[in-house]
């Protein structure tokens, strides 16, 4: 059984790895902005970035689902 200081190791290096491939799979997305390269409408724009914060913020309710999952008390 892997020990806490293991855990929170392999927690560091997986996230700064995935975090850093979703940095540049956003930057690579920054890419298709060039009017010159491609054509959109503020509607294309605005699904894209509806479905990136719909998924950022179920991401993040899911760290914050941990810490919020204590006992209820009067």
């Amino acid at each position: 059984m892997a020990s806490e200081k293991e855990k929170m190791d392999r927690f560091k290096r997986v996230a700064e790895n995935r975090t850093n491939k979703i940095i540049d799979q956003i930057r690579l997305l920054g890419n298709c902005a060039n009017k010159s390269n491609y054509e959109y409408s503020d509607e294309d724009v605005k699904k894209i970035f509806s479905a990136i914060d719909s998924e950022l913020k179920i991401t993040k309710a899911k760290y914050q689902a941990k810490a919020q999952s204590k006992k209820f008390e009067l």
